[in-house]
């Protein structure tokens, strides 16, 4: 027997020993804290409430925003968008004017919103191939967007001045945030398929059948619009739950510590890992987003995996004292444009039949975010200083 034949043999067997070790030692490090019988129940507890709070939710706002981009779509809406604010996007953004249709629906909505549009040809056949992958990027920058900055202006009783200000400078960073994580994004796929290739190559030939299809009345329009938009939501819901489920449950047991009682098993609880990490680095985030308290590091590791499990930290970190206006400006950007990405990237791009470019899409986005924090803290202090 050949020497390469014993190395492979070798190799094919140390591999599965890997995993087994990996894969123990996960669990192990959730285990030793929190007890067997304790991590078990709170990942099924978690995963649960991740069900029935979150992805319905997200199937259900995915319901309404494909019948409406349906709608859009059907009745020249987006060619209208594609056509009007074609001279913003594209020397922001290098996305076509169309584009600006998923900011405004993710933005009153949710991340997956996006990819209800990317799903309808009429939308779809405005973008290059090279395009499309970064609608995950852009789509994210803008999700729970309106909800976020509401959120924040709901704090003013708990700061006790106007944080009106906070929220402008938290969007304008969110969206400085957007343009950076989409145009890393383009740099990767433009490389990877170039810029000539488009998204779709039929369009020729549905504008044909279409042409061919009887005309239909106003009102048959409309209903049909609405009933095969809110189909291709319900497809989408469904194709975003594994992801949710089991990328944030991770992420929520790597965030969150135990409840006031100890480990019980409840949903939410964790070894606090991550929080633990970031304070080591607390020189380094305390430049980049200006926080004077580490505990305000919990906000932003937090909206990695959920926006709506970062916005609920934020009321008690002003009550103690720990965050200022200026920390709210910052957490209205991250919270904005990260809003969960780690959790749904991977549903979006799965959704997208675009996985090859899931890595990536996380890479772009965490650096997104970060500027996004970054900005939002100066533009503050800038603004400030002129004010």
């Amino acid at each position: 027997m050949s020497e390469s034949c014993k190395d492979t043999k070798k190799l094919i067997k140390f591999g599965p020993v890997l995993f087994l070790i990996l894969f123990i030692g996960f669990f192990y490090l959730f285990a030793s804290k929190m007890g067997v019988g304790n991590m078990l129940n709170t990942m099924m507890q978690t995963a649960y409430s991740l069900l029935m709070d979150t992805c319905f939710y997200l199937m259900a706002i995915s319901v309404l925003a494909g019948a409406v981009a349906s709608l859009f779509s059907e009745f020249g809406v987006v060619d209208l968008i594609n056509q009007l604010l074609s001279p913003l996007m594209k020397p922001l953004y290098g996305m076509p004017g169309a584009a600006a249709l998923g900011v405004v629906t993710t933005y009153l909505s949710d991340n997956p919103a996006i990819i209800s549009l990317a799903k309808n040809k009429k939308f779809i056949k405005c973008f290059k191939e090279y395009q499309v992958p970064a609608l995950t990027n852009l789509g994210t920058s803008f999700g729970m967007g309106l909800v976020v900055t509401i959120f924040v202006l709901s704090q003013a009783s708990i700061c006790g001045e106007d944080v009106i200000f906070s929220a402008i400078c938290g969007t304008l960073g969110a969206v400085v945030g957007s343009i950076v994580s989409t145009r890393i994004m383009l740099y990767f796929t433009k490389k990877d398929v170039g810029s000539e290739m488009l998204a779709i190559d039929d369009i020729v030939s549905e504008e044909e059948k279409e042409e061919k299809e009887p005309k239909l009345s106003l009102f048959l329009r409309l209903l049909n619009c609405l009933t095969t938009g809110g189909k291709t939501g319900v497809e989408l819901g469904l194709d975003i739950i594994p992801g949710v489920l089991i990328i944030c449950t991770i992420v929520m047991m790597f965030t969150y510590g135990p409840s006031l009682e100890g480990y019980t098993g409840a949903a939410y609880e964790g070894i606090a890992l991550l929080p633990t990490i970031a304070n080591k680095f607390q020189n380094v985030i305390s430049f980049v987003f200006g926080f004077q308290s580490g505990e305000c590091v919990s906000v932003p590791i937090t909206a990695i995996g959920s926006a709506g499990a970062a916005m609920s930290m934020i009321p008690n970190l002003l009550k103690e004292g720990y965050a200022t206006c200026q920390d709210l400006a910052v957490f209205n950007a991250i919270c904005m444009c990260w809003s969960g990405y780690l959790s749904t990237h991977v549903a979006m791009m799965t959704s997208l039949n675009r996985t090859k470019y899931t890595g990536k899409a996380i890479l772009s986005h965490t650096f997104g975010g970060l500027v996004a924090g970054f900005s939002a803290r100066w533009i503050y202090v800038a603004l400030s200083a002129i004010l």
